[in-house]
């Protein structure tokens, strides 16, 4: 038999993706269990939008579309982007994708081949660095530490620019720390990109899950960094449309066309009626994002507040996005409940075994020590899971 391909057996399996599997499985099992290893916001798409592509399906709009989405959603994609961003883009510059992950995909494809080499600020998205290896090019990691709220220091990205140094991938609010870079650190980063001349993946998917602080496009500081940039957003996180599968991309022509005969020869159009789904989410109100992103800040308050108040684990308070990182290191070779603890794998594996909470070990996202839960889940369920790992690691 013929065997794979070394691109395909040079990566890793999505651990969100397992996590969540193994909690599926538990529940199918009987057991109750509480999961907090999913970045999916736990409330239903707001009615307008469902009414929009319902109505889509009963008008007969279950045709193809253009590859790169209808010209109404690319028109309300330039105006949000205009509105709330400072961005001025025409619909030559959009791409509208399943989800926000195709477009990522296609960026990176589009940018980076053998030789290149990608900044990746650590802690990272899982598949940042999956995606970077199907281009051939290689990840180059710069971490960054806790007390210094998971940022990266400008003094070390600009240490890890070589020649080959192609692009940089950068999320802000961040997955999985929830890190919101301020307005200076975020020009400073700008800058470094125009002095070097290497691109930027902006991924933005959480920006109206921001907290504290305000959400600033990397794109928006000048013309030259804005043509360095690819600005990535989509409707699965600020509008709970994750299965919808639908989002977009904004960047010169150049890029954009490179993205557009990628997706032409792989997926084509998004889903029909589900752009227009997302059309309904743009143009109408924010009432429901307003009143997730209400809730989502008593939760994490309270996930943090009791985090902290529980012996040897510890975390930051997150800016935005919903997620935790929260500090294990203490109990790093300890025993627990019958388990020697040597890694966050360890722990997120024993704790789902024994206590049926799913989290996410921070070895997934590039860093030991950690692992991330997700306050995307009702106030009973955070109590809940919470106080089983409060009698876990006591």
């Amino acid at each position: 038999m013929k065997k794979l391909t070394e691109r395909t057996k040079r990566l890793s399996p999505s651990m969100t993706l397992a996590i969540s599997a193994m909690y599926k499985e538990l529940v199918r099992e009987g057991k109750d269990a509480i999961n907090f290893s999913v970045g999916e916001p736990d409330f239903n798409t707001p009615e307008h939008i469902c009414e929009a592509a319902i109505d889509a399906i009963n008008d007969g709009f279950t045709r193809y579309t253009t590859a790169s989405g209808i010209p109404e959603l690319k028109e309300a994609i330039c105006k949000k982007l205009k509105e709330e961003n400072d961005l001025d883009y025409t619909p030559k510059n959009i791409i509208v994708g399943t989800g926000a992950k195709q477009p990522l995909f296609n960026a990176f494809l589009a940018l980076c081949e053998e030789g290149d080499e990608v900044l990746v600020p650590s802690p990272y998205w899982v598949s940042y660095s999956e995606m970077i290896k199907v281009t051939d090019a290689t990840p180059v990691y710069i971490d960054s530490a806790e007390e210094n709220d998971f940022k990266v220091k400008i003094e070390d990205l600009e240490a890890a620019i070589t020649p080959n140094t192609k692009c940089l991938i950068f999320n802000s609010p961040s997955n999985p720390t929830g890190t919101v870079y301020t307005r200076e650190e975020l020009s400073a980063i700008a800058d470094l990109a125009v002095k070097h001349d290497f691109y930027i993946i902006s991924d933005e998917i959480y920006e109206k899950l921001i907290y504290d602080g305000e959400h600033v496009s990397l794109a928006s500081f000048n013309d030259e960094v804005k043509k360095l940039t690819v600005v990535i957003n989509g409707m699965s996180k600020a509008y709970a449309m994750t299965g919808w599968r639908i989002g977009y991309a904004a960047a010169s022509e150049e890029i954009i066309g490179a993205m557009n005969k990628l997706q032409g020869h792989s997926t084509s159009n998004p889903t029909s009626f589900v752009q227009k789904g997302a059309l309904a989410a743009l143009e109408g109100s924010d009432e429901s994002v307003d009143a997730m992103r209400e809730q989502f800040v008593k939760r994490r308050d309270f996930m943090v507040e009791t985090i902290n108040n529980i012996p040897n684990i510890s975390c930051r308070k997150p800016g935005g996005a919903f997620y935790v990182m929260m500090n294990i290191k203490e109990l790093m070779g300890e025993e627990i409940k019958g388990k020697i603890i040597n890694n966050s794998m360890d722990f997120a594996l024993h704790l789902l075994e024994t206590a049926h909470v799913a989290t996410v070990p921070g070895s997934a996202f590039g860093i030991e020590g950690f692992v991330r839960l997700s306050y995307a889940a009702s106030m009973e369920e955070i109590a809940e899971g919470l106080n089983r790992i409060k009698e876990f690691v006591s």
